[in-house]
């Protein structure tokens, strides 16, 4: 099985997070993969989570990593297992917390817990790497409307 591996650099910029969901789609596209199947909008929702958590948190550059089984055969299909990874500056380990109701930020890492099938981190460097392992046995993200703009919220 051969296995797609790309990466992007990302400024300590909000406005990085949209153009990292654009790439993913692209890289999906890209390589036969329909960019709008649940799983696949579920890997950029997230891509825009952990993306979101390096830039914001940290407040320095970091560096997304996809890898993604390609399809063989005649046809398209979903891929069986991908993994993200997002590198970055800091060595203060991710926690998820519980966000407030009206909240609208703070779920970040709750909804990665509950959308992959396995998540953690370790030091890289000076640095940490936040990984998550998505399948087609995980939860699957409700069809999002996109959106260019920055930060990592998406409007269903």
């Amino acid at each position: 099985m051969q296995v797609l591996q790309v990466q992007l650099a990302v400024q300590a910029d909000p406005a990085e997070v949209g153009r990292a969901r654009r790439w993913v789609r692209s890289r999906l596209q890209g390589h036969g993969f329909d960019p709008d199947a649940p799983i696949a909008e579920t890997l950029v929702l997230v891509v825009s989570e952990l993306v979101t958590n390096a830039v914001v948190h940290t407040g320095s550059p970091a560096v997304l990593r996809l890898s993604v089984p390609l399809p063989e055969g005649d046809g398209p299909s979903a891929p069986t297992l991908v993994r993200v990874e997002v590198a970055d500056g800091s060595c203060i380990a991710p926690a998820p917390r519980c966000a407030a109701g009206d909240a609208t930020n703070g779920r970040g890492l709750e909804l990665v817990e509950l959308l992959c099938e396995r998540w953690g981190w370790y030091p890289d460097g000076s640095g940490k790497r936040v990984w998550c392992e998505i399948g087609e046995g995980a939860m699957v993200a409700p069809a999002m409307e996109r959106t260019s703009g920055a930060g990592g919220a998406l409007i269903a």
